[in-house]
């Protein structure tokens, strides 16, 4: 026989249970109905004993159809008190649950369940006291092995898995190691693995985890929904209104065989803090990956979870909230006190929703270990479990569950790690490094100011020495030309000096008084049309007259200098203008080489 699937749904007055049977045959089926028990059967499919969570009646309002197309059943099925709420029609496994323990000869028989249940739901549980860890093994434990799992209740299981586990879980050898020393093994790797720079980097540079931290969850839009209902009517509400299973969801829970769990007031208090734990790290899971699945979900969850990881039983709320903290600031990607927060205001909200919330929560950790090896492990140890339990605890106990977690106070300072201290010495480093570049800033605008500045006067006394340059090019040129016209006069004058003292092969001798004073006439003129200034006028005047003079000199001079070209003797060029020993004046000495412009006459003037 086939379980089948089946849903619940309710109104005021009726309770709807909708049967997919898609290989049935409609003609042939059979529904039994009476109190809290339900049960249908369509071959190849047999719903054996569904008890619900109120009572209905058969008074002929009851209802049955099929639906070809989509192969279900709908029955829908009056209440016996109209109005009342049913609660936990999510609960698919408790509701295949029957009421007593069929075996014939149990091992442990469950007396009085449902008085036990409603001891637990009237007792006050005191979740702010602490209490010591559980250290002892229960009864009939072997010497030696201690306890772990859900509410301890496994033992031994490393020593035949231990190859499997080792990447699992962080603590070696949990069988033999004491709740005690796991805690104090657990601190001691917190503290050598936590790292300064990183979580410094995470908390300046923030920008990757400001983004994920705006990513609103599905819990956060059914926690408003809920609360917006609340408010409006001042009545309790469905959860199925707010949390909505998939169809792999409910075929998870159809799959999970119901049992109960004999837990004392201890046990039950390290699976409520348990629970705390495992929540918490699935939070911040969901937030960091925006609510994707990637490779590393399998490991933040475990790795963030000291109930997964070191097998922690924990004592008191605020341990499990140090732990978590603890753990997200040494180990994940972001490391910031941001993520702790924000998952410790997400596990609240999940737990004020109730438990339909939390089951559907818990089946997605129990999909991400079941699809990561060997992490599947950790399903058998702790996730199935929880999510069995979870659908027969009552939700009051999760609401003050929750309220005792608002109430708890979470601080960086509880985290044992110098937090504030490592801030307040990077702030201050950060504000010296600010400073010294603030007053490089400033050095490097007054450099910059400094070399405009002198670049400027540069360019002015530039601009100041180009014109100072360029009137003293001006003045060069001016000066070079007149220099060119006068020694081009001197040359003149010159040239009508040897033509006087030298004649020698065709030229001619003498001392023609009319021919100097031509020649100083003809300088005159040349003076005159030149325009050159007063005092070089008066200097080459000077000149003239110390020329003239020149017919005083001994023929002999002249005659001796001719004969030494012509034997080609080099005689060298004296001063043109020296002063002699006697101090009888200055004469003009004539230049060695030769000239064209020496021949003054033709030999047609010689032979006349």
């Amino acid at each position: 026989m086939i379980t089948p699937a089946f849903e619940l749904t309710q109104d005021p007055d009726f309770l709807t249970i909708i049967i997919k049977v898609p290989y049935a045959r409609p003609s042939e089926f059979d529904v039994y109905f009476e109190g809290e028990d339900f049960k249908f059967y369509a071959k190849p499919y047999f719903l054996r004993q569904l008890t619900l969570p109120g009572r209905v009646v058969e008074d002929g309002r009851e209802k049955a159809s099929y639906n070809t197309d989509e192969g279900t059943f709908t029955i829908r099925l009056p209440k016996e008190v109209p109005g009342q709420y049913f609660e936990g029609l999510d609960m698919l496994t408790s509701l295949l649950a029957p009421k007593k323990s069929r075996s014939a000869k149990p091992l442990i028989e469950e007396i009085g369940a449902s008085a036990e249940l409603s001891e637990e739901e009237e007792e006050e549980f005191e979740w702010e006291i602490e209490q010591s860890p559980f250290e002892g093994g229960s009864e009939g434990t072997p010497p030696l092995q201690h306890p772990y799992g859900f509410g301890n209740l496994r033992s031994g299981v490393f020593q035949r898995l231990q190859d499997e586990l080792s990447d699992v879980i962080d603590i070696k050898d949990p069988d033999r190691t004491p709740a005690d020393e796991r805690r104090r093994k657990r601190l001691e790797a917190e503290a050598a693995k936590f790292e300064p720079d990183h979580y410094l980097a995470d908390f300046f540079e923030d920008e990757a985890i400001q983004s994920v931290l705006k990513y609103k969850p599905w819990w956060v839009d059914a926690h408003k929904k809920m609360t917006a209902l609340q408010r409006e009517s001042h009545q309790e509400h469905d959860t199925h209104t707010f949390v909505v299973f998939s169809e792999e969801e409910r075929e998870q829970l159809r799959k999970f065989t119901n049992k109960s769990y004999l837990l004392d007031k201890r046990s039950r208090h390290h699976v409520y803090l348990g629970l705390i734990d495992i929540l918490l790290a699935y939070c911040y899971e969901i937030c960091v990956n925006e609510g994707d699945k990637n490779v590393e979900s399998s490991w933040n969850i475990r790795k963030l979870s000291a109930t997964l990881c070191w097998l922690e039983s924990f004592g008191c709320i605020h341990d499990v909230l140090v732990s978590f903290g603890r753990r997200v600031l040494c180990y994940p990607l972001y490391r910031h006190f941001g993520l702790v927060t924000r998952a410790f205001s997400d596990t609240v909200t999940i737990l004020q929703l109730g438990k339909a919330a939390v089951l559907k929560c818990l089946l997605d950790i129990h999909k991400i270990f079941r699809e990561s090896d060997p992490a599947y492990i950790l399903n058998d140890l702790f996730i199935t479990d929880y999510c069995i339990w979870i659908q027969k605890i009552k939700s009051k106990k999760l609401a003050a569950l929750s309220e005792s977690l608002q109430q708890t106070t979470l601080t960086k300072a509880h985290m044992g790690l110098e937090l504030e201290e490592l801030e307040a010495a990077a702030v201050l480093v950060q504000e010296e490094e600010n400073a010294l570049k603030a007053a490089g800033t400033v050095s490097k605008q007054q450099l910059l100011s400094s070399e405009s500045e002198t670049s400027d006067s540069k360019e002015s006394s530039g601009t100041s020495s180009s014109e100072t340059e360029g009137s003293d090019s001006d003045e060069r040129e001016s000066s070079t030309s007149g220099d060119g016209e006068i020694n081009s006069f001197q040359g003149t004058l010159e040239e009508e000096r040897t033509a006087l003292l030298i004649d020698c092969n065709g030229l001619r001798q003498g001392t023609d008084t009319s021919a100097l004073g031509a020649g100083e006439e003809t300088a005159k003129a040349s003076l005159q049309s030149a325009s050159l200034p007063g005092k070089l006028i008066e200097e080459l005047e000077m000149q003239m007259h110390s020329a003239m003079r020149l017919s005083e000199q001994p023929e002999g001079l002249a005659t001796a200098s001719c004969v030494s070209q012509e034997q080609g003797h080099p005689v060298p060029e004296p001063d043109r203008f020296s002063e002699d020993t006697a101090g009888r004046g200055s004469f003009l000495e004539v230049s060695s080489k030769p000239s064209p412009l020496l021949f003054l006459c033709s030999p047609n003037e010689d032979e006349d």
